[in-house]
């Protein structure tokens, strides 16, 4: 597959992603209103915070919405590599989005534990069994290519957080109208409260890795310069860099050793290599230097500091 082959299939799913992410939105937006009236009328904490969490997915579905537009941008001079990096960035900024959410509604959790309000449990029942199967639609649209596409997951774990959130009121209504134990509902919020946080806190971590050009985790880097070493015609490899542009776009720089060899030949060893990242490493973007003689210091792994100091 040509480069501009591969361009035009990633702008075509980039499109139906955003289709995708539209019709989300409009449906959650649509049933976030619901939820806050249901809410209210039913004096639900659980059914509020799942309304206060599902105002988030708005904002989440219109900005990975903002960030796969902006990814069909093409280069330019000031950004050379596009616009990819801005879905990880909006996805940094859902998932902290949600750190702060869940602080307020922890702490109106507590409140609510200690003078425990009374709730419409049939109300909040209804209300919360209609939000389940908006929300597992909704995620359900969304669903493809969230494993590659970080932005995407971000967005699909925020209604995911809904599905559950939704089940958990639902469950905890049916509870209290048996039992009258009005401090399930808040006990509930606390539930959905810890399953937001650790959904976040996995995709800041997982955004940081990005930002920090850190390589891609399921990428054995000393297995890959072995692989490398093991091309016909390549003597060594050094001043290696492996990182991620976005979850599913990979780079790779490398200094390649060889005899001292004709271009045609070079280029040849340059397609090896080329094929066998895209192959067995997903790395589909590789820029690689080939030489006949070391460059001093060789180091394997670029010491950035030591080549800035000798300008």
């Amino acid at each position: 597959m040509t480069n501009n082959q591969s361009h035009a299939t990633l702008s075509n799913v980039h499109k139906q992603r955003s289709n995708r992410l539209a019709l989300s939105l409009w449906i959650t937006l649509a049933f976030v209103i619901f939820e806050v009236i249901s809410g209210t009328l039913a004096n639900s904490l659980a059914l509020l915070t799942d309304a206060a969490h599902n105002l988030t997915d708005v904002l989440t579905l219109a900005l990975s919405w903002v960030a796969i537009r902006l990814a069909l941008k093409p280069a330019d001079s000031n950004h050379t590599y596009g616009f990819h990096r801005a879905g990880i960035l909006i996805a940094l900024l859902n998932a902290s989005s949600l750190i702060v959410v869940s602080g307020f509604v922890g702490f109106e959790a507590y409140r609510r534990f200690r003078e425990p309000l009374e709730v419409q449990s049939t109300l909040m029942s209804i209300a919360s069994g209609i939000a389940f199967g908006v929300n597992l639609l909704t995620a359900l649209l969304i669903r493809h290519d969230s494993h590659t596409d970080l932005n995407l997951r971000s967005a699909y774990l925020h209604l995911m957080g809904d599905v559950f959130s939704t089940l958990g009121a639902f469950i905890a209504g049916l509870a209290i109208a048996f039992t009258g134990f009005n401090w399930l509902d808040p006990l509930v919020s606390l539930l959905i409260v810890g399953l937001i946080l650790w959904n976040a806190l996995k995709i800041i971590l997982e955004t940081i890795q990005i930002l920090l050009e850190s390589a891609p985790r399921d990428v054995n880097v000393t297995q890959l310069v072995e692989d490398l070493r093991q091309v016909p015609g390549v003597i060594d490899v050094h001043d290696i860099h492996v990182w991620s542009i976005t979850s599913e776009m990979r780079s790779l720089s490398a200094h390649i050793v060889t005899e001292d060899i004709c271009l045609s030949e070079g280029a040849l060893i340059q397609e090896r290599i080329s094929e066998l990242l895209r192959q067995n490493y997903a790395i589909s973007h590789a820029t690689l230097q080939l030489e006949c003689k070391e460059c001093q210091p060789a180091l394997l792994y670029c010491d950035l500091n030591l080549s800035n100091s000798s300008h």
